[in-house]
């Protein structure tokens, strides 16, 4: 059966599964139907109409891991701290420049630099280009990514999400969405199948075809290391099936690319491939804030620069399919406007946000932008709060046409369908580690606007909440 399926008969027998009674509490039914279904679990949930009013609290001062709910915040205050979002990214696009006999790969924060053979915009190929016009000959190639301070994690990222996308390394010069993909192609039964992709790795292949079966691969890195262990099984006859990598070193490795594309266009490269970072100690120093002039050093002109298309199309792509690294570097970026780009920069600017928004302090504490530290706390009444205040901000807007819509586009495509929530709730999800969560708004069956914050913490292993938090927000909107 679907999962989608099996998920509207789960939401369904949940709705269903307790009568309303008028002598009831709604908070109370909602409360007892979460326990029910997900025992063990810690659940908050706060709804609140759109001129602050609560209908429905659980556990709204308790302090809840959001997960990739943090985005809520970055996005926002990359509205709030940012001007020009719809104007092609001036600032953010990477630069190429000749160093003596060295050629120099400059990040400036830009996001989704490629270096796809079919790239047709934001291409790292047009600055191989520019080399390729100038010499026929370097020495080093050097990714420099010194524009924000050298912190590729923040505190409280698990380790074991370092080699995978989701945790790959956040960097200043970024290619690729610093992720390497292998194609795995199976071979006769019994053989390892056959691995393609980028060098860039050292491969010990270790799958095995199968007469039969579902495909089974997996891959263990340890962070640091550029050795991949391939394990599992891939059927004879199936389809080909990618493994997607995270990368360590993202300036090493968008060097590295550009040094291929160089040799690509008939350059010799004498040198080594390099990489010039900046130290973090002292550049988080509050006292170095100020304006962004007075901090960066001057750079030298560069031989070429890509203007990358408008921020505000990638911050949509941040809040609909939940892209980690997109949204920790945005973070750094707000950073710019008041530090040097640190991760502590750009939780200043979100924490005056917040400030501004009359959210206790006690209500939040952030140690990134995307929601992947576990250090990161919110509570759901400050949660609602803040997304009230958004929405009487002149950017509000903009901002909530950022989020998910249930049922159609994004992480909800396939959650809602059939339901009377389908197209009519606008929320950003979240899923880490026992984490659930979802926050936005729903058009309740009253026709009027709902703000809402639920969370699910402390899930036990082999369960989900995910259905039983859909089955509640049903209920309070189907009685109001």
């Amino acid at each position: 059966m679907p999962a989608a399926v099996t998920h509207l008969l789960l939401l369904l027998a949940l709705v269903g599964g307790a009568p309303a009674s008028a002598e009831v509490p709604l908070a109370q039914r909602i409360e007892a139907q979460l326990q029910q279904a997900v025992p063990g679990a810690r659940f908050g949930l706060v709804v609140a109409t759109e001129d602050s009013k609560e209908i429905l609290a659980i556990a709204p001062e308790q302090r809840f891991v959001p997960a990739s709910n943090t985005k809520l915040f970055t996005t926002a205050v990359a509205f709030a701290a940012l001007s020009g979002l719809e104007a092609p990214d001036a600032e953010g696009g990477a630069a190429v420049r000749l160093d003596g006999r060295d050629v120099v790969l400059e990040g400036r924060g830009d996001a989704r630099l490629s270096s796809a053979a079919d790239c047709r915009t934001d291409c790292l190929a047009e600055l191989a280009d520019a080399v390729a016009a100038r010499t026929r000959s370097v020495r080093n190639v050097v990714g420099d990514d010194s524009l924000f301070p050298d912190e590729r994690w923040s505190p409280g990222m698990s380790w074991n999400n370092i080699p995978t996308p989701s945790g790959t390394g956040a960097s200043a010069l970024t290619v690729d969405d610093n992720e390497l993909v292998l194609t795995v192609t199976p071979r006769r039964v019994g053989e390892t199948p056959t691995i393609d992709g980028f060098a860039y790795f050292t491969i010990e292949n270790r799958a095995i075809t199968v007469a039969s079966g579902e495909t089974t691969l997996d891959f263990q890195r340890m962070p640091g290391s550029r050795a991949v262990r391939v394990t599992g099984t891939i059927a004879a006859g199936s389809k080909k099936h990618e493994l997607r990598l995270g990368i360590d070193d993202p300036a090493h490795y968008a060097a590295w690319r550009l040094k291929g594309l160089l040799e690509a266009r008939g350059l010799r490269v004498t040198g080594e491939v390099q990489v010039r970072h900046r130290p973090l100690s002292g550049f988080d120093d509050p006292s170095r804030r100020g304006t962004v002039a007075a901090r960066l050093p001057q750079r030298p002109a560069s031989l070429a620069r890509l203007i990358p298309p408008p921020l505000a199309e990638d911050i949509a792509a941040i809040n609909k399919v939940s892209q980690n690294l997109h949204s920790d570097l945005l973070l750094r970026r707000v950073g710019l406007r008041i530090g040097t780009g640190s991760i502590a920069d750009g939780i200043a600017f979100v924490t005056s946000m917040l400030a501004k928004a009359g959210l206790a302090r006690a209500h939040f504490d952030f140690a990134d932008g995307s929601g992947m530290s576990t250090y990161n706390r919110v509570a759901p009444r400050g949660v609602v709060r803040f997304l009230g205040w958004t929405q009487a901000q002149a950017w509000g807007a903009a901002w909530r046409a950022t989020l998910p819509i249930a049922g159609v586009d994004g992480t909800l495509d396939d959650r809602f369908k059939g339901t009377p929530l389908e197209g009519r709730l606008f929320a950003k999800t979240g899923t880490l580690n026992a984490t659930s969560a979802l926050s936005g708004f729903l058009v309740a069956k009253s026709g009027r606007t709902l703000i809402f914050s639920a969370f699910a913490n402390d899930v036990p292993a082999g369960m989900s909440a995910v259905p039983a938090l859909d089955a509640a927000l049903i209920r309070i909107a189907a009685e109001n």
